[in-house]
């Protein structure tokens, strides 16, 4: 069924990063998500008042909640669509991003009013608590609908890489739990004479709580700035030494502005015999070759590097392996020697974030590793933190 509403309502659903297609994606998400929750709030209302259950309620009011964070998926998509003007020169992409926040303030607060009234249950609690078949099989086809919508936008959420969209899904698997334990405490009432409504009113309430802390934790993360995708790295790599005049690729950086919407910057090692006019159509070409592969806007950064100087290249080897004695991890390039009475060694040294040593303590410790080699160089090290995108 999934697969059938996407190709009936999506054209080009297999172009994912064409933001046209995005946009259809989220669309068709929010609408649904709209019209289910809408039924299944009005639904679990009659069921909680026929039942006079808080739980009961408690959780239709999580639908409503759950049906406003669909008109934001959907208003969100819309305005991510929207091309660059002069004030955002990147266009609005990460629309989606603010979209996932907006969600997550939306249930977070109706979290909070639910777990309040649940409270006021525990210490007021309602004896005449009644049981209804009309309203237990309303609660059982609500947790089949809601266990669908977990698949549909999972489903989706991977499709297109959407952590908004894996936020609904999270929320949806929620929803089945909260529902399942709200059926539990029917029953239990009902069959026992056992009242827990009110706390049952609560943990549905908390689940409510965490999903909206998850899915801020999701919404607020792109926000900042994560890591490109190591697929996403690993291609562009292949993409760049594709070109075969390109020796190596390193810094690489990904700046992310909604998926499809980013800037790729790199340098690329080019043999120094090149004549600036070659090296320039390689680097042209090759950010061409970036711009229409990864929808992005692409820069690279020309380093020559002497390639066919076998007694350089030994030197550079042989320095990369002494500084690996202090760490695996680290990794040398733009790397330069100048000869003199001192021969100067000039390079950047690349450390992961997860280095504790100070960039001091490490500047020190890799001097003495490289006059170990000889006495006579004279290390000048850069010191950089090693993206995960970086290579």
């Amino acid at each position: 069924m999934i697969h059938t509403l996407t190709r009936l309502f999506i054209k080009n659903s297999d172009d994912i990063t064409n933001p046209e297609v995005r946009t259809a994606y989220g669309n068709m998400s929010g609408v649904i998500g709209i019209i289910l929750n809408l039924c299944l709030f009005l639904s679990k209302l009659i069921a909680g008042i026929i039942s006079s259950s808080v739980s009961v309620i408690a959780d239709a009011f999580n639908n409503l909640s759950d049906a406003g964070s669909s008109v934001v998926t959907f208003i969100g998509f819309k305005l991510a669509r929207k091309p660059a003007d002069r004030e955002h020169p990147f266009g609005h992409g990460r629309y989606e991003y603010v979209a996932g926040l907006g969600i997550s303030v939306v249930i977070l607060l109706v979290g909070f009013e639910l777990i309040i009234n649940s409270v006021q249950k525990i210490f007021t609690p309602n004896v005449d608590t009644g049981f209804s078949v009309i309203s237990l099989i309303i609660l059982i086809a609500s947790v089949c609908v809601k266990a669908w919508m977990y698949l549909f936008n999972k489903i989706l959420s991977k499709k297109i890489n959407s952590n908004t969209l894996r936020a609904a899904s999270l929320d949806s698997l929620t929803d089945c739990i909260a529902t399942s334990v709200v059926i539990l405490g029917l029953v239990i009432s009902y069959l026992w004479g056992i009242n827990i409504d009110g706390y049952l009113g609560v943990a549905v309430a908390l689940f409510i709580l965490f999903t909206g802390v998850n899915t801020m934790r999701d919404s607020i993360s792109p926000l900042l700035g994560n890591p490109p995708d190591e697929d996403m790295v690993s291609e562009i790599r292949d993409t760049v030494l594709a070109e075969n005049e390109i020796i190596g690729v390193h810094d690489l950086i990904v700046h992310d502005y909604g998926i499809g919407r980013c800037i790729i910057s790199l340098h690329a090692e080019l043999s120094d015999k090149m004549s600036l006019i070659e090296a320039h159509d390689v680097i042209d070409r090759t950010e061409k070759l970036l711009e229409q592969k990864f929808r992005c806007m692409a820069t690279i950064h020309l380093d020559p590097i002497a390639a066919d100087d076998m007694e350089f290249l030994a030197l550079k080897n042989v320095v990369a392996d002494k500084l690996c004695e202090i760490d695996n991890a680290f990794s040398i390039h733009d790397f330069r020697a100048v000869r003199g009475e001192r021969t100067k060694l000039i390079f950047d040294l690349a450390v992961p974030y997860e280095c504790k040593i100070s960039d001091e303590k490490i500047r020190m410790l890799a001097t003495d590793k490289i006059k170990s080699i000889n006495q006579n160089y004279e290390p000048i090290i850069q010191i950089e933190k090693l993206y995960s995108g970086c290579l």
